[in-house]
């Protein structure tokens, strides 16, 4: 026991004692203090991984929207090309019922023009007839010969109409 009576054992005990006495509220703090890091790293990593879902469901939202608009557009691509079909095909039935009115109303001038000169024909003849039956009664002709001559006069200018 004379190791009890040696200043420096005693001093070697007091700083073993004084060590463990310390140690233990070192590492109490140092303890707590790495506790509220690992709580505030399971915060962070909790606020990532939300932060996270959100941008996934905003990134599936907006493909969602994207392919919606994709399909809108993809519509309203395929109703215009209907509707372009549509307006060809009633521009060439409008031209079409156009060219028939003006091919009509052309075919009935030529009509209007050939009865016209037919008519002024006739008059014509009719004219030529008068006159000569003026000069056959003028002349002396007697009426049988003076018919006769209108008569042949109608029919030559007849078959020159035709």
């Amino acid at each position: 026991m004379e190791f009890l009576h040696d200043p420096e054992t005693w001093v070697a005990l007091a700083t073993v004692i004084f060590v463990i006495l310390a140690t233990r509220p070192i590492m109490r703090a140092l303890g707590k203090m790495l506790d509220e890091r690992s709580a505030k790293i399971r915060s962070d990593l909790a606020e990532a991984e939300k932060l996270r879902a959100e941008a996934e469901k905003l990134l599936a939202d907006y493909q969602r929207r994207q392919r919606q608009a994709l399909k809108e557009a993809e519509g309203i691509l395929a109703h215009a090309k209907d509707e372009a079909l549509r307006i060809r095909k009633e521009s060439a039935a409008n031209i079409e019922t156009a060219l028939k009115r003006r091919e009509r109303q052309a075919l009935e001038k030529i009509a209007q023009a050939e009865t016209q000169a037919v008519a002024e024909v006739r008059n014509q003849a009719v004219n030529l007839a008068i006159l000569g039956a003026q000069k056959a009664l003028s002349s002396g002709l007697d009426a049988a010969r003076a018919g006769s001559l209108i008569d042949q006069s109608v029919a030559e200018l007849e078959r020159r109409l035709h």
